[in-house]
């Protein structure tokens, strides 16, 4: 019964996001759902409020912003999940710890097991973090620790990783109890509390700001100018076409390192024996899905370029905790569609309860950042966190945006020149 009632739940939960989340998809609705928009965007305004005055709180120091003594990097996303941000974390902690640091990564562990809250009132402020991997060994699963932070722990031995909802304590005891020098924040965006010395936001290319409405009417986390903090801005999920996106972040942000990737598939690697498939193996397979994650489309999408026949996709909401009876039935419903495997993504794969025997194989699709352009910003942003390169003054950044938006501009005169050419048989030399 409780099962059934959290179903319901994750269902009006999909359908108010498949809503908010993209440009245009809130028009054309009844109007009990207009009347539901308009609430929410009330409540929308309200948000806005009370972001404003905590920022404000911090910046004029009512509310204490902590310093650790040690590096810290903040990686973030300005909208509400989605954007692919813990391969960005994965990326940067590998190539870190490459560099002689001793890495910890802070999580909140978002939808974690939580304790009785009889016992979260007197032992959270008092009791150590969750230590999911102390660098050595796993020392929780998923659902203690939380799905993103054991992921990052089985990706990167020899990386600390902790779980805590204060990650000013958390990060006192990496530094203290693990003897770190290096700390990365995971989704610390707006988490102010704690001091950092790079801030690091992804903005998903496939969505960037949403409806440009602040949540709960829109995906924004907070307004789109405040995009103007971040030191080095994370364009995900690009197809290599971003001269349009680069000139909106340019406009709410002149200052900012900018640097294009997308997500590589690399290997299918079977969630029960463990065993790897070249993605070749895919092609003319006829697949099944299921996925609990915040936009299943992309996920989907990648395995029908790379030559998969999907047949049926099963959809739950983000950080949905699987049930033995439910990877069973999606097992069999593969298995009844005489499909040759189910597959799923990494990060559902470490919430999936244990079988013992399946009748089609279970894949979870591995996939990396590949960093299509801004690679030298990366690796100059990783050596000015290891002490060996200065940040670049202000006045070396702004030329770099003038470079750029000549770049952009030089780009759009040329295409009109192309247009004019094909459109009136005119050649170069009729423009000016």
């Amino acid at each position: 019964m409780a099962k059934n009632r959290i179903r319901r739940i994750e269902r009006i939960e999909q359908n108010l996001i498949r809503i908010i989340q993209q440009p245009g998809a809130d028009k054309g609705h009844p109007w009990p759902v207009r009347l539901l928009l308009a609430t929410l965007r009330g409540f929308s305004a309200v948000f806005a409020g009370i972001v404003s005055v905590r920022r404000l709180f911090y910046r004029i120091g009512i509310c204490r912003r902590y310093p650790l003594g040690c590096q810290v990097i903040s990686v973030g996303n300005i909208t509400a999940g989605g954007t692919g941000k813990t391969p960005v974390v994965e990326i940067f902690a590998r190539e870190l710890q490459k560099s002689g640091r001793r890495v910890a990564i802070l999580s909140r562990g978002y939808r974690k097991r939580e304790l009785p809250w009889w016992q979260r009132m007197f032992k959270e402020n008092i009791a150590p973090p969750r230590v999911v991997s102390d660098g050595h060994s796993l020392l929780l699963d998923s659902e203690m620790g939380g799905d993103e932070p054991y992921m990052l722990a089985c990706n990167l031995p020899g990386v600390v990783v902790l779980v805590d909802k204060n990650r000013v304590k958390s990060g006192r005891y990496a530094v203290k109890r693990f003897k770190c020098d290096t700390l990365i924040l995971d989704d610390g965006f707006q988490y102010w509390k704690l001091q950092r010395m790079l801030e690091v936001v992804l903005v998903d290319m496939t969505n960037p700001l949403g409806n440009g409405h602040l949540l709960p009417r829109g995906i924004l986390r907070e307004p789109k100018r405040n995009l103007k903090r971040a030191d080095v801005i994370f364009i995900t999920k690009s197809n290599g076409d971003s001269t349009e996106l680069r000139q909106q972040i340019r406009a709410l942000n002149g200052k900012a390192e900018i640097i294009e990737c997308r997500h590589q598939p690399r290997y299918l690697r079977n969630v029960y024996t463990a065993r790897h498939e070249p993605l070749e193996w895919l092609k003319g397979k006829t697949v099944t899905t299921l996925s609990g994650i915040a936009t299943p489309q992309g996920f989907e999408d990648s395995l029908r370029k790379l030559g998969a026949k999907v047949i049926h996709c099963e959809r739950y909401a983000d950080h949905h905790r699987y049930s033995a009876q439910e990877i069973i039935d999606a097992v069999n419903r593969a298995d009844s569609h005489k499909a040759d495997a189910l597959l799923t993504t990494e990060k559902d794969a470490v919430r999936f309860p244990r079988l013992e025997t399946t009748p089609v194989p279970v894949y979870y699709l591995r996939v990396d950042i590949e960093l299509l352009s801004g690679t030298e910003s990366f690796h100059d942003a990783v050596e000015r966190i290891c002490f060996r390169k200065p940040a670049p003054p202000a006045r070396a950044v702004h030329r770099a945006a003038r470079i750029e938006s000549n770049r952009v501009e030089s780009s759009r005169i040329e295409s009109s020149r192309t247009e004019l050419n094909c459109d009136g048989g005119l050649g170069e030399t009729a423009l000016p």
